[in-house]
């Protein structure tokens, strides 16, 4: 018989996950235990208890310091150590931090050419993961300051920065799926526009100048293929590899300049050789620096003037030069307007002679009489330098760019040729004493033309380059007023296109400036025409860059709709129209010009597109035909 059991004694079962099973009587157990104890051994263990607690409240503050370290050892962790914080800047609302966005991680790339684009090329996707990233904000606590976590890791908000001070670029908040999606799809519409286009060419004027839409057929002007290679550049940014890489065979097996053929200085210097010259830094494939060096040397002809300003016209087959066949002059913009492409050919070959011809014109230029409160003249005198036709000012076609490129060069150098900034400074104080006034009904800023004293309030849809290269100087460092002005003469360039019946702005305005006028734009029949220029939308995209006003997006928007609804062809590519103001029949011209490739849709899908660092205007300049070169190092 087994002996009577103890009464002290609990009998524990312990499952196999280690729980207990019969905590009722192990907590009788206990109890019986304690009451067992003595007076002296319970207060003994009641005051070691007391002292631990006491360390433990001491103690708190250094641990939380260690947790602290260890949750940032868990960020950088996550690949961010060494990093500075990429911050959102929000109005009245908390700043989260971002993880580093995918164009500052390929910084690093060995590959020629910008890195995010090379890194486009190769992974279209790496440009989603920002919009992935967690971003939380954490609630206030007893009236602290508010704070910041991602993926576990709490930062106050003040210890963020701005990714880049000097830029006063901020980051943008990670956009809501919708508007992702929007975006997205904008971009998309870009690209479709482009194939569109593009199969035209393909199809019916592979290899020659520009595509007739219409009449599938093409015209020639120089004979070198104007289109594609005005377009390299373009399908690079646009991500098109297809078709990228169908237009580089072909420059590599069949362009060739040893033709016996006149080309126009101007017009092959900023779309053949701006082009080449851009696609090579873009891809850092030598073979489109090897053709700029030969055209560029091919062109030089043209400056073997008694005045060196140089002739209209090359024969780059002859080696030959000469103005045209009705005048000795030469215009103004296309003498002063290719001062950025023959520049950056002296820097990438390291002969002088290019940027030497170049800066002799613009020192002439500058030192020229017969200017107008900075204003020049739109024709100069190829035998003896010096303008004519004087009394005549205008930012229309043959002066246009001389202004843009005055800028511009200073932005290529470094902002070292003071000569240049002082001349561009001058000249925007003239447009605003000479040319600068208002419409009725609305007030719409305008730019008109001075004949001998006498206003004309007539503005070409050429002079909508303004409004960016004003606000391009303005982010450059000049004067606030420049962006105002240029968000004044952008609303003018919109309404160019949104009070034609088409949604389209014809080739020349004309404003009024009565009293009870009841609209602003009026348009005489001879200039009805659209040439699917870029102007409006290379502004559009400057002002949306700069200030990230949406507004600008949509109504490029509103005319990419118009260019599809009015010009597009169904069997390929888009063409110029008679009639702005004829929606039934707007009067197709058979005709798509180079320049609606190589700057109107590169336009339209960098005003779309929220990404700053695709093409920098912080490293790259445009040309006048939007081929991006670099701006030179501060070394240089």
């Amino acid at each position: 018989m087994l002996p009577p059991s103890r009464r002290d004694f609990v009998s524990l079962t312990v499952s196999e996950s280690g729980g207990y099973t019969n905590g009722k009587q192990r907590r009788q157990s206990c109890w019986r235990k304690w009451k067992q104890l003595s007076r002296l051994q319970r207060s003994l263990i009641l005051f070691v208890l007391v002292l631990l607690l006491i360390g433990g409240i001491a103690t708190y503050p250094s641990l939380s310091a260690q947790w602290g370290a260890l949750s940032d050892t868990a960020v950088e962790g996550n690949g961010l150590e060494g990093k500075q914080p990429f911050v959102v800047e929000l109005k009245n609302q908390v700043r989260p931090l971002l993880p580093e966005p995918p164009s500052e991680q390929r910084r690093n790339s060995h590959k020629r050419g910008p890195p995010v684009l090379q890194s486009r090329l190769q992974n279209k996707g790496n440009s989603s993961e920002l919009h992935g990233a967690e971003v939380k904000n954490v609630e206030e606590r007893d009236g602290s300051k508010p704070l910041i976590s991602w993926r576990g890791a709490v930062i106050e908000a003040e210890q963020g920065t701005d990714p880049n001070p000097k830029e006063k670029e901020k980051a943008a908040e990670p956009e809501d799926p919708s508007t992702v999606q929007l975006v997205e799809s904008r971009l998309e519409a870009v690209r479709e526009a482009f194939r569109h286009a593009w199969k035209g060419y393909k199809d019916f004027a592979w290899g020659h100048d520009e595509l007739k839409p219409v009449s599938k057929s093409y015209s020639e002007w120089f004979g070198l293929g104007l289109t594609l290679i005005d377009a390299l550049d373009t399908m690079w940014i646009l991500d098109l590899k297809k078709e990228f890489e169908e237009a580089k065979q072909w420059v590599a097996k069949e362009l060739s300049f040893n033709k016996n053929v006149d080309v126009n200085l101007f017009e092959s210097t900023i779309r053949i050789l701006g082009g080449l010259l851009s696609t090579y830094h873009l891809t850092g494939d030598a073979l489109f620096l090897e053709k700029a060096k030969d055209i560029g040397s091919r062109l030089m002809p043209a400056f073997s003037t008694p005045s060196k300003i140089p002739y209209s016209d090359v024969n780059i087959g002859k080696g030959t030069a000469h103005p045209p066949r009705w005048t000795s002059d030469s215009t103004v913009a296309e003498v002063t307007s290719i001062q950025l492409e023959f520049r950056e050919l002296s820097r990438l070959t390291g002969d002088p002679k290019y940027q030497a011809a170049v800066m002799e014109v613009m020192q002439q230029v500058h030192k020229l009489e017969g200017k107008h409160d900075g204003l020049v003249p739109m024709f100069i005198n190829t035998n003896n330098g010096q303008f004519t036709h004087l009394g005549i000012y205008t930012l229309g076609a043959r002066a246009d760019s001389y202004y843009e490129y005055l800028l511009k060069q200073w932005i290529q150098g470094g902002k070292k040729e003071t000569e240049l900034l002082e001349d561009y400074l001058q000249a925007v104080e003239g447009i605003k004493k000479n040319l600068l006034k208002k419409s009725s009904p609305l007030g719409l800023a305008f730019v008109g033309e001075l004949s001998h004293g006498h206003f004309t309030p007539k503005m070409d849809h050429l002079v909508c380059f303004l409004p960016g290269t004003l606000a391009l100087g303005a982010h450059h460092g000049l004067a606030a007023e420049h962006m105002e002005l240029a968000q004044q003469l952008m609303e003018t360039c919109y309404q160019m296109y949104t009070q034609m019946e088409t949604g389209l702005a014809p080739e020349i305005a004309h404003f009024s400036m009565q009293t009870g006028s009841i609209q602003d734009v009026d348009v005489k029949l001879a200039d009805r025409h659209n040439l699917l220029r870029p102007e409006t939308v290379e502004s559009l995209f400057y002002l949306y860059r700069f200030t990230k006003d949406k507004k600008y997006q949509n109504w490029g928007w509103e005319i990419l709709q118009s260019f599809n609804a009015y010009t597009r062809v169904e069997t390929g590519g888009y063409t110029s129209i008679n009639n702005v103001r004829d929606p039934k029949y707007p009067s197709p011209r058979d005709k798509m010009e180079s320049f609606f490739l190589g700057e109107t849709l590169k336009y339209f899908y960098l005003l779309f597109s929220d990404d700053p660092n695709l093409i920098s205007l912080d490293k790259y300049v445009f040309n006048t035909e939007a081929h991006p070169l670099p701006i030179w190092p501060q070394a240089e």
